[in-house]
């Protein structure tokens, strides 16, 4: 997806009968998946049978045309559907060949399925994430998914610029697994360099303080005094001068280790006035601060809503789809980022490959024989 919002056309191969498996899962508006809308734009769809010879075939025939084929079959299974690395590379070397996997190749665990949850208690990021009383906590996104395809798109781009120079493509490998152990920044390298083992911290900053998230008259507020220069300008907004030269908060290491008494004499003077006053009295005096807002407010932020965060694109059967937006803005396109909605289901199975070169009467024989499904309809969608 986020290819295609750079501009690259990008044929999503789907499975025949049902397509990807994503369109089965809910919730949904009106027959189709909510969760197939929000990671599906700016592609286009062709269904294919991909257990018939003719269209392994086909595959084949697309990957000597295309720039970049991206997989996340488990590792070994193109190889065997004979569309694997080496055998594409053969006959197209200028191929870059973008695999994802659970846990990519070379270890123990390298055919081993891989979901996002699976990754995100295995990288040790769950090991972080919660508190002591809730114990390891899943984040709220597929982030391991997520991560995994934002890797392998800087590698994609990395791969396709270094073609310019060498004229070959190459292989680019991340996985689920790789894709959040190479996101624990400093608690990552706290434990290679120290040899300690992080506790989750909740909603506090692990090594910062005071960086977290308080109680106000209203609701929650998340406050990030970084610097040391903060430390002061905080307590005299609060109006607890005195903490200034208390001992026990007199650097950041002091108020980390005595974050617990810190924390509950803050939260005591910040329960005292709602989250906006707060919020607009120390942003402008330099403390960054912000109310934890619901998607609801979110989506109805005026600063989320005039910076472009969502856009409008038309859907064969929906109408007017919202959907989020590319956060990256090349000055060069002026403007949105969402040419075409989520496709049906074998929406462009005739019009690709045609693009692709295939004769006519190939196409046709395709399509009669039953290995490429067109029209674009929707599957049915299982207990809504």
């Amino acid at each position: 997806m986020i290819l295609a919002d750079l501009g690259a056309d990008v044929v999503k191969v789907e499975a025949t009968p049902g397509g990807d498996m994503v369109r089965g899962w809910g919730p949904f508006v009106d027959g189709i998946s909510t969760y197939y809308l929000s990671a599906n734009r700016n592609k286009r769809s062709l269904a294919i049978d991909l257990r018939h010879p003719s269209g392994l075939a086909t595959i084949r025939k697309l990957a000597r045309e295309a720039d970049v084929l991206v997989e996340n079959f488990k590792p070994g299974t193109t190889t065997a559907m004979g569309i694997g690395y080496d055998d594409l590379i053969a006959r197209h070397p200028r191929l870059i060949y973008a695999s994802i996997s659970g846990f990519g190749r070379g270890g123990p665990y390298e055919n081993w399925p891989g979901f996002d949850q699976i990754a995100q208690g295995m990288s040790g990021l769950m090991s972080l994430t919660g508190s002591a009383d809730s114990g390891p906590t899943r984040v709220g996104i597929p982030v391991g998914d997520l991560t995994a395809g934002m890797w392998s798109a800087i590698g994609i781009l990395a791969a396709l610029f270094q073609r310019q120079v060498s004229g070959a493509g190459q292989r680019v490998d991340t996985s689920l697994l790789g894709s959040l152990i190479g996101m624990l920044c400093v608690q990552g390298q706290r434990y290679l360099s120290l040899g300690e083992v992080p506790k989750p911290t909740g909603n506090d900053h692990p090594v910062i303080a005071p960086y977290g998230l308080f109680e106000t008259k209203n609701g929650p507020l998340n406050i990030a005094a970084a610097t040391e220069a903060m430390w002061p300008i905080l307590c005299r907004i609060l109006g607890l001068d005195a903490l200034v030269d208390d001992p026990r908060y007199r650097d950041n290491r002091a108020r980390v280790a005595y974050r617990e008494s810190l924390n509950n004499v803050l939260e005591e003077r910040l329960r005292t006035r709602p989250k906006e006053e707060w919020s607009t009295e120390l942003i402008a005096a330099g403390i960054p601060a912000g109310p934890v807002l619901g998607l609801d407010e979110v989506f109805s932020d005026p600063h989320v809503l005039g910076s472009g965060r969502v856009e409008t694109v038309e859907h064969p059967t929906l109408g007017a789809l919202r959907l989020l937006a590319d956060p990256i803005r090349l000055g060069a396109s002026q403007g949105r980022t969402i040419r075409s909605a989520p496709p049906m289901l074998g929406e462009h199975s005739e019009a690709i490959l045609q693009d692709f070169g295939l004769d006519p009467a190939e196409i046709k024989r395709l399509v009669d024989s039953g290995v490429i499904q067109t029209g674009g309809c929707p599957p049915v969608a299982p207990n809504r």
